[in-house]
């Protein structure tokens, strides 16, 4: 567990950096690309809401949980206090959600910024079987994480099969870059089995009829 004092230095490190104009949305953009339009959110080790604010702005139901007050007193400060609930992974689920005012059911769950280094293997394959319960049919699961760290893609994937989500996509940045073996990052799309409704239709799909 790291120490109040480191977090809330962190906290600060972190106002500084977003009032500098530091780019802290590139998880929102590429969430934004996968998800249909109006989806229900839920950003998962949120710290200072930046990615749920800009999923925000492109029309969805965005919600971040953290279990650290330092960050989410920044997350108020700089957004909407109402977007944020401080929630460990360990408390995710449909009903202390709604008890919490959102939603229990998600298009798209986002773990991003390096949460699961902080997870021993039986908490992450915990963390899983919960957004697993949490994701509507077709549901993504988008996992952001430093592969070398505790809780990389080998350690996902085996949360992700004993959950029973398979692994649809995996790059090596939040700009689809070819992920191998000498990556140092990683980016993660896991699915729920089934059909995820675009309910609007494909976006931007035109078809030329014979």
């Amino acid at each position: 567990m790291i120490p109040s004092a480191d977090l809330d230095s962190y906290a600060e490190k972190m106002r500084r950096l977003v009032e500098k104009g530091m780019d802290f949305e590139v998880d929102a953009r590429f969430v934004d690309m996968l998800a249909p339009r109006n989806s229900r959110i839920l950003d998962i080790g949120c710290g200072i809401g930046s990615a749920v604010s800009a999923l925000r702005r492109s029309g969805h139901q965005v919600y971040g949980i953290d279990p650290t007050r330092a960050v989410l007193d920044v997350a108020a400060d700089i957004f909407d206090k109402g977007w944020y609930r401080q929630l460990a992974v360990e408390e995710l689920a449909d009903d202390r959600l709604c008890g919490e005012g959102l939603p229990g059911e998600y298009e798209v769950i986002l773990m991003s910024g390096n949460v699961p280094a902080f997870l021993s293997d039986e908490a992450l394959q915990d963390a899983f079987r919960r957004v697993r319960g949490l994701l509507v049919d077709g549901g993504l699961f988008v996992v952001g994480t430093t592969v070398g760290a505790r809780g990389g893609p080998t350690a996902q994937d085996a949360a992700a099969g004993s959950a029973g989500l398979p692994l649809k996509n995996r790059f090596s940045d939040w700009h689809l870059g070819a992920f191998d073996k000498d990556s140092g990052w990683s980016v993660s799309v896991y699915a729920k089995p089934g059909a995820l409704s675009t309910r609007t239709g494909p976006d931007g799909v035109f078809l030329l009829k014979r």
